[in-house]
């Protein structure tokens, strides 16, 4: 019993504006709060920055792209190729999502495109070590990658 008692944590919903946050850090810090029970609310995923060299993250996402099954392509793996898609992934990453906990987790999450109507008025939670802090010539948006590997949204 006294264990259910020390995991009364205060859950609620975060909103994150992702735009400007380093991709990795900014999903550690998502799947933290995913694990704690909170519900996550991730927007402008497309302006999330991955971090190094243009030709390396590109041949690093087209090297995945030509990893398919042997038998039939449509048995898997599938990548995805929208930004939010993309994200989601990354965030699935790290979490234990063959869990119930991590199962519940995932459920959690939501991840945009852009600002939804719906949240245009709330004020999103910063993660002050997920922010760029090199000029941001050395980092890559993530929505420049998916439109280089077939997303066909914003142009």
């Amino acid at each position: 019993m006294a264990r259910t008692e020390a995991k009364s944590i205060q859950t609620g919903t975060v909103h994150v504006d992702a735009s400007g946050m380093i991709a990795g850090r900014l999903c550690s810090d998502v799947a933290k709060l995913l694990i704690e029970g909170n519900r996550v609310v991730v927007f402008n995923s497309e302006k999330t920055l991955l971090s190094g060299s243009r030709s390396n993250i590109m041949a690093d996402w087209f090297s995945r792209l030509k990893i398919a099954s042997v038998v039939h392509p449509k048995h898997g793996p599938f990548h995805p190729r929208t930004p939010d898609g993309m994200l989601t992934r990354m965030i699935r990453g790290m979490i234990p999502r063959r869990k119930p906990s991590g199962l519940a987790a995932l459920r959690r999450l939501r991840v945009y495109v852009g600002v939804p109507t719906e949240f245009s008025n709330v004020k999103p939670r910063n993660f002050e070590d997920a922010k760029a802090t090199k000029p941001i010539a050395y980092y890559v948006p993530l929505g420049e990658v998916a439109q280089r590997i077939g997303w066909k949204g914003a142009s």
